[in-house]
């Protein structure tokens, strides 16, 4: 099974960007996810940035995926979408149906990332038939229930499996800002307040443990999913892909130590509850 780097879905400026997709490209990892995922007023890097980025890294010896947006609110965020389907070069990773629509419509192949809602044989068929090479499972889906998809299919599905297995899963996404409203601001003049937090908010329960981190207009786990030592089980029920999603440099080496068979050390807060159909904050 190989190991793929999802979509940086922290707000960072735009140096500290070049510079750890610099790192990636010197790394042993085979696949890359670039992209704005989260939100549009995040602008420190622009479409012609991660073009440069994908060629720096398809060079490198990368496959390279272009992630589009969870949650499309605007016309200039579609028009933005379009430019990205039909860039000419990479497959997209398709996070909104409005991403799997334009595909579908150009008859060009995608990737169906985790935020778009798929929980049947039967939409996973459909999709695969409009042009969908790879699916990226939802996170709260399960191992039996993966099983039960395979056995549904035959034990063989004609496109590429991939699971979220480490980093802070994007639990939800809203109209609203949580970061911006926490400083006081609208979300219609942010000032990109979430330069000033590299790794998200972290939001505490009323006996202060840590439960949530506010992302801009995502909310995602406190805790750190690690599904490492599941790995050689996923490879037996036909995953491809495990995917390491970045939060700082340290992402890079950890997304490496898996490319090489190496343990991981556990996270401070690791969990995996969905994984083993338990609550996704418990560790099992």
């Amino acid at each position: 099974m190989k190991i793929s780097l999802g979509p940086l879905l922290y707000c960072w400026k735009k140096p500290q960007v070049m510079d750890f997709y610099q790192r990636v490209a010197h790394s042993p990892i085979p696949l890359v996810y670039l992209g704005e995922a989260v939100c549009s007023r995040r602008r420190e890097l622009k479409f012609g940035d991660y073009l440069a980025l994908a060629s720096m890294l398809k060079q490198a010896g990368k496959q390279v995926v272009l992630s589009t947006l969870a949650l499309l609110e605007a016309p200039s965020e579609y028009n933005e979408l379009k430019k990205q389907v039909e860039n000419g070069e990479f497959i997209i990773e398709a996070n909104d149906v409005a991403a799997v629509q334009q595909a579908k419509a150009l008859g060009l192949p995608f990737v169906c990332g985790p935020s778009i809602n798929n929980y049947n044989l039967a939409s996973l068929t459909r999709l695969h038939g409009w042009g969908m090479q790879r699916f990226v499972m939802p996170l709260e889906l399960s191992r039996s229930w993966l099983v039960k998809v395979m056995e549904a299919a035959g034990g063989k599905l004609p496109f590429e499996i991939e699971v979220f297995g480490h980093g802070h899963m994007p639990l939800a996404h809203s109209a609203r800002c949580f970061t911006a409203r926490h400083m006081g601001l609208h979300k219609d003049q942010c000032n990109i307040v979430c330069l000033s937090h590299p790794q998200g908010l972290l939001a505490q329960t009323q006996e202060a443990q840590p439960l949530l981190r506010l992302n801009g207009i995502q909310t995602q786990s406190a805790a750190c999913v690690d599904l490492s030592a599941e790995i050689a089980d996923m490879h037996s029920l036909g995953v491809d892909y495990f995917r390491v999603s970045p939060s700082d440099l340290g992402s890079i080496e950890t997304a490496s130590l898996l490319t090489q068979g190496q343990p991981l050390p556990k996270p401070e807060m690791p969990c995996n509850g969905y994984w083993h159909d338990a609550p996704g904050m418990v560790s099992c």
